[in-house]
């Protein structure tokens, strides 16, 4: 399997995002040296959509199929896209704080520690649906890691298209959600004038 292995604070810089999208609450002291070049159209559109990819985790070729999958959908396809990624399984753990990061909620769903509707899921891209119920495990749940995760992730804000049990580590989907309630910096309209050309 393909992993991004880039410093992430690095690739924040590069592509002018902040770390805290990401679940990282570290700041990056350095400047990036970069001159006053002016960005073409066309570099404008593939930041934003490297944005899009590095925020969720997705590569190249599973990122296109999303995006064709969106386009056969009906509505604009931006926002349908941006909703896909948003309802990816790893994206939802980390949404209801029993991750700290999106990586550690992929590795969590990989770990086979999350039940949807009681059934176990290890697919991190699995998209869940309206009236889902995604928890943790019964035997991960007295685990010293959720202990933890959940004294790091206890002041975070929780998307209302969820809701949430802490201390039962479950949670149900109670709709999809829409674009206004997703939070991350990128202008999928770029994304979809990127592909649609």
């Amino acid at each position: 399997m393909a992993v991004d292995r880039t410093p992430v604070l690095k690739r924040c810089r590069s592509l002018g995002m902040d770390p805290i999208y990401l679940g990282i609450d570290k700041k990056s002291t350095r400047q990036l040296k970069r001159a006053n070049r002016k960005v073409s159209e066309y570099g404008l559109q593939l930041r934003e959509k490297q944005k899009a990819k590095f925020i969720y985790g997705v590569l190249e070729k599973p990122f296109r199929n999303y995006y064709k999958k969106a386009d056969r959908m009906a509505g604009q396809t931006g926002e349908n896209l941006m909703i896909m990624l948003e309802t990816r399984l790893d994206n939802v753990v980390f949404r209801m704080g029993l991750a700290r990061t999106r990586k550690e909620a992929r590795q969590i769903v990989d770990h086979k520690h999350v039940l949807v509707n009681g059934k176990c899921v290890n697919i991190p891209s699995y998209l869940v649906k309206a009236g889902d119920t995604v928890e943790i495990k019964e035997k991960c749940k007295g685990s010293e890691r959720y202990k933890g995760i959940l004294e790091v992730t206890a002041g975070r804000l929780v998307p209302e298209w969820l809701d949430v049990n802490q201390e039962a580590l479950s949670g149900t989907v109670k709709e999809l959600p829409r674009r206004e309630a997703i939070d991350v910096p990128v202008n999928e309209m770029l994304i979809v004038e990127l592909y649609s050309k």
